[in-house]
């Protein structure tokens, strides 16, 4: 496992981190859950990365179950606020009340006396951006978490937010977490020239497009028992699956997958890290095999020009 700086900060996370969207509390019970957490850390995972609105606090419950028997100074552990937890009008937002409340919770949840980072899961705009900042100083102060962060926000969002941390001599956001894969390439045009000019590192979800680039569903066919055959799929899910001109394109990349000896699934994970503006890329596992197969990823060095003609295949919207 290789490891990267933060942006800026002195914060050390894997390449590759583990996260429990999707998977924790809803398609991983404890006993996997416990195995595959105890095979991360043996692999050289230590970025592990939460919401309070993950099944609706049941992820973070997982994890407190299996967290605390681990040596605390040894692993990273995010969790996020923003969503709705109920349906009070106090159980949302970035108000300095709710900011208060779901850091408590979480860390209830989780049994540990503080997080890592405390990302702002998006920008709320019916708060005054002071009063998250300032709620946010405050926990810092407080020791309940370390860093914090902010999940799809704008470019010009997170420059101001720096620009009013620097301005009231408050800590800046240390990291962004955007969506970003080979189909959803919109942060390089601002949003990631953004975070590195402010010394933020970057740690993207999704970067498997929840399988579409792993060449599972070549030809538009789909597996029984994968993601896309469950009926509550997305609608952009189902988009991607009828496309068979892109799903063509995804499986075009074999020939270069070979040459490196990876998988499809490693060769998308590779092509970002590529990026030395990426801190950690998070992806989600629901069995041991499939989180070793995706480790594989960390460390490997892509030609420049394997990268570029990957990247021609699905150029950034609006590029050609």
């Amino acid at each position: 496992m290789k490891y990267r700086r933060v942006g800026k900060s002195g914060l050390v996370v894997s390449e590759i981190a583990y996260g429990s969207w999707l998977t924790f509390a809803n398609q991983v019970e404890l006993e996997n859950a416990k195995n595959i957490l105890h095979r991360a850390f043996e692999l050289g995972i230590n970025y592990i990365d939460s919401a309070d609105v993950y099944e609706n606090g049941k992820a973070e419950v997982l994890l407190g179950q299996i967290l605390p028997g681990y040596n605390r100074s040894h692993y990273v552990v995010a969790t996020k606020a923003f969503w709705p937890m109920s349906g009070h009008p106090t159980d949302k937002g970035l108000s300095r009340k709710h900011i208060v409340d779901s850091i408590n919770g979480s860390l209830k949840r989780l049994k540990l006396d503080y997080v890592d980072i405390f990302y702002c899961h998006r920008y709320d705009p019916d708060t005054e951006l002071e009063e998250t900042l300032e709620a946010i100083e405050d926990i810092i102060r407080q020791g309940k978490t370390l860093y914090w962060g902010t999940s799809e926000w704008t470019a010009n969002q997170i420059s101001e937010a720096a620009a009013v941390c620097d301005k009231r001599g408050w800590h800046r956001p240390i990291i962004n977490q955007p969506k970003y894969n080979m189909l959803t390439r919109g942060i390089e045009k601002d949003i990631l020239p953004a975070c590195v000019k402010n010394g933020m590192g970057t740690a993207n979800f999704s970067p498997l497009e929840q399988g579409i680039l792993t060449g599972k569903y070549s030809g538009g066919k789909v597996p029984d028992g994968s993601r896309g055959s469950m009926e509550n799929q997305n609608m952009w899910m189902k988009e991607h699956i009828a496309n068979v001109e892109m799903l063509d394109k995804v499986d075009s990349m074999k020939p270069i997958a070979e040459k490196y000896g990876l998988s499809l699934a490693q060769l998308s994970l590779a092509w970002i890290l590529h990026n030395p503006g990426i801190s950690s890329v998070i992806m989600g596992a629901t069995s041991v095999i499939q989180l070793e197969d995706n480790v594989k990823a960390s460390g490997v060095e892509l030609d420049q020009a394997d990268y570029e003609k990957i990247s021609g295949l699905f150029p950034v919207d609006g590029d050609s």
